[in-house]
């Protein structure tokens, strides 16, 4: 499914940037070799990043 019009980014291409590290959508647009445009997509896109399980917390790994 099309999430962003603009840069026509599909949900997939936005879970295979989570899936690389991203975590904001600034960084699923950088990851997609886009930028922002209008912003009505940015709530859908946080939508699916807070769908994601949460990785390691890097503290936990220093304890």
């Amino acid at each position: 499914m099309y999430v962003c019009l603009c840069n026509g980014l599909t949900d997939s291409q936005i879970r295979n940037a989570i899936a690389d590290g991203a975590r904001r959508p600034k960084e699923v647009y950088a990851s997609c070799n886009c930028n922002a445009q209008c912003g009505c997509c940015t709530g859908t896109m946080l939508s699916i990043i807070r769908e994601q399980p949460a990785g390691p917390s890097p503290l936990a790994a220093g304890d």
